[in-house]
């Protein structure tokens, strides 16, 4: 099968990001993540990826800081001697109306969802111009595609995201690098298992299919993505939302 490959999920400590790198661990993937939270056990998580057989480097990193970043895509090349896979997926939000919203609110979800895109991608796609081929894969969201009240900021970023995504597309199509976004619905995760029963039931009306999604029904279409099952497929939005945005 050649030299193994590797993906550097970024945010990936928990989540859709955790989902991710364990779908890529689970088929033979090494593993880079960073993640950000001082709270989080290293340890632990590289055991997680070593009882699905991957090596798993794992370091912490603020993705919108361009030194930080660097060092993490220099130690997963030093380490793995490749990157094929980059899965953008580091992203906050701080919700609030309009009108009540701070400027630090704006420009904190701004700078972690869409330069943090930007910086991590800058990075890593050197490499794989060089070796003229890799995927790419940018996690935008259904609020990018369609709007959400209360999330001026969120969805700013996440439509930024797709602009982005179609445009380096087409600047990295003739080197057979692909890129790619995911823009997933209502899933699963620590942000919605906060919402009340009532709440829940008035999302899941408002979906075809009428239910939440998984956080590896997400993963198992990044894992598509980014392998050469998709080698067809560049400068695409797939919405994994339970038809919500159709």
């Amino acid at each position: 099968m050649g030299e193994k490959k590797t993906v550097l999920v970024t945010g990936g400590s928990r989540g859709i990001g955790k989902e991710v790198a364990l779908k890529y661990a689970e088929n033979g993937y090494n593993i880079v993540i960073n993640y950000v939270s001082s709270n989080t056990d290293v340890e632990e998580l590289k055991k997680e990826f070593e009882q699905k057989g991957a090596e798993a480097l794992i370091l912490k990193a603020d993705v919108t800081n361009t030194q930080e970043v660097e060092n993490v895509v220099n130690k997963a090349i030093e380490k793995f001697g490749t990157i094929d896979v980059l899965v953008n997926n580091a992203g906050i939000t701080k919700d609030n109306l309009l009108m009540r919203m701070t400027e630090e609110e704006f420009d904190k979800v701004i700078n972690i969802n869409l330069k943090g895109t930007y910086v991590v991608t800058k990075a890593v796609i050197k490499y794989m111009m060089k070796k003229r081929c890799g995927s790419i894969i940018n996690l935008s969201s259904v609020v990018g595609v369609a709007g959400n009240a209360g999330q001026c900021n969120y969805s700013a970023s996440k439509a930024g995201i797709i602009g982005f995504t179609k445009s380096l597309a087409k600047e990295l199509s003739s080197r057979n690098i692909r890129v790619n976004a995911v823009a997933p619905g209502f899933i699963q995760t620590d942000m919605t298992s906060v919402l009340s029963d009532s709440v829940k039931e008035n999302i899941n009306s408002q979906i075809p299919l009428k239910r939440m999604g998984s956080p590896r029904e997400v993963a198992n279409v990044i894992y598509f993505l980014g392998n050469d099952d998709s080698s067809y497929i560049t400068g695409q939005v797939i919405n994994v939302d339970g038809g919500m945005v159709m």
